[in-house]
């Protein structure tokens, strides 16, 4: 009897326990299908929202892609252009530098040749002229000196005394 208890004791759990499962499974199921519900009316609404905003962004990049394949191409023309530019710019400033070196280096061989020949014609001035002009200079002085003082012996003979050494004490 006792283990007839004990089984009727056990079934009756049992009994319970799939109840309370079956009720657990009909709870999972009404949740799931409100879930369901709410998802679907989710999906409806977005699909009346994203779809038209998706289709517009679609129609504007099919628009839109010839225009920027166009701004890209230009861009790369541009720049392929400008490129040039500077690589004309850059040799046209190479030259006119090298051209401005050698103008300047010309400039100083021509100052250089000029001061040269200067000094060469200031040499040539001072033997050809200056020097005889001081020889000459020289010679007046010493001609002068002695008709002073041939003069001068004269005066002296003639009784005017000058006293011209004691000019030098």
């Amino acid at each position: 009897m006792e283990n007839l208890n004990l089984l009727m004791l056990f079934i009756a759990l049992t009994a319970v326990g799939v109840i309370i499962q079956a009720g657990m499974l009909t709870g999972m199921y009404l949740a799931m299908r409100k879930s369901s519900a709410r998802m679907e009316a989710l999906a409806a609404e977005m699909k009346g929202k994203v779809l038209p905003v998706a289709e517009q962004v679609h129609t504007m990049l099919t628009e839109l892609k010839p225009r920027i394949e166009t701004i890209v191409s230009n861009a790369s023309e541009s720049s392929t252009l400008a490129r040039a530019q500077v690589q004309r710019l850059d040799a046209t400033l190479s030259d006119l530098l090298d051209r401005t070196r050698l103008q300047v280096i010309r400039a100083d061989e021509l100052v250089s040749r000029t001061l040269d020949r200067v000094e060469d014609t200031t040499d040539m001035v001072h033997k050809t002229v200056v020097s005889p002009v001081r020889q000459l200079s020289g010679i007046i002085a010493g001609l002068t000196t002695g008709l002073e003082f041939l003069l001068g012996a004269r005066r002296r003979s003639d009784g005017a005394h000058a006293a011209h050494d004691e000019m030098f004490i």
